[in-house]
């Protein structure tokens, strides 16, 4: 196994550069950083018909969100869906390309979700908010121009687990239903304490100390980072979920929680697809200008929705 010469060469270049990594900022300055990088890295990604802003009335307050539309037409399906970034950085611009790709090649509408960020806002304030986002979309998809009942939820990383944690509520609570999840390297165990963290930990982007950083920011002292609102894969029963697709990356710490996830909601009758990136590192999918891999993975995870769609 080795890592794709386009992502090599991407890191090589970031280490040239004498970049500090992004727990060397402040919370805020990393938010700056971090959306310039993927800014350099996003390519030209295809148009939508129409994008729209919008807040979404959430209980912790209004929710902003981006609103990318295939076409003009009625009854569309849609996917909700959550920025990676650790809950301490990422937005609504820094995973603009990923939704813009879907949009167009999912032929469905995309809301992205710009939910509350730690530290100003720790656990469980995304988790509120990706859950009172989700149903305020059920509920007034016919206004947007979407079925609702022909929703999906989906995210990367910190947004691949604030999706699976709304479909374990949504299970919970007995509603409203979603059709489908869309699964990008998403962390499920808040322990850290799988392999792929020690073997993957340094020199791929996303190192030991980061998801630190992360997790530092995100909880407060004495929050059970175990319960399954947090850390998904430990929930008792992942029978009756929506099906999902979970892609995962070779050379990502996260890999082998996400794995074990796919592997627990198959065990528990759930229908999943896991695709493996085996030469891709964490984060890659919203870098499709200097990335082909991540063209590949944005169009597979377009399929994989659009066919979850039409079975509806």
């Amino acid at each position: 196994m080795k890592l794709d010469p386009q992502a090599k060469a991407l890191l090589e270049s970031i280490e040239q550069s004498g970049a500090p990594p992004f727990n060397a900022y402040s919370a805020q300055a990393a938010r700056t950083v971090y959306d310039q990088a993927s800014e350099a890295v996003r390519g030209t990604p295809p148009v939508p018909h129409k994008i729209e802003t919008i807040e979404i009335p959430g209980s912790l307050g209004p929710i902003p969100a981006w609103i990318y539309k295939p076409s003009d037409g009625s009854d569309l399906p849609v996917l909700v869906y959550y920025h990676g970034g650790g809950y301490t950085i990422g937005s609504l611009q820094s995973h603009d390309c990923v939704c813009r790709g879907i949009c167009v090649e999912a032929e469905c509408i995309v809301v992205s979700v710009d939910y509350r960020l730690a530290p100003e806002n720790k656990f469980p304030a995304a988790v509120v908010d990706a859950w009172d986002s989700a149903v305020w979309v059920v509920e007034n998809a016919n206004s947007l121009g979407g079925d609702p009942n022909n929703v999906a939820i989906g995210g990367d990383s910190a947004g691949g687990n604030l999706a699976a944690v709304v479909s374990l509520i949504i299970k919970e609570s007995g509603g409203p239903q979603l059709i489908f999840q869309l699964l990008v390297y998403p962390c499920t165990d808040m322990s850290c304490e799988f392999k792929s963290h020690q073997k993957f930990g340094k020199g791929y982007r996303l190192t030991n100390e980061l998801i630190d950083w992360f997790y530092e920011h995100y909880f407060s002292e004495g929050d059970d980072r175990s319960h399954w609102k947090a850390s998904p894969l430990n929930a008792s029963d992942l029978s009756d979920l929506p099906s999902a697709f979970v892609i995962s990356a070779g050379f990502d710490p996260l890999q082998d929680e996400g794995k074990a996830y796919a592997e627990k909601m198959e065990s528990a009758g759930v229908k999943v697809k896991h695709s493996h990136y085996e030469s891709m590192m964490h984060g890659f999918l919203t870098m499709p200008g200097v990335i082909d891999k991540a063209k590949e993975a944005i169009s597979e995870c377009a399929k994989e929705l659009k066919q979850a769609f039409n079975k509806k």
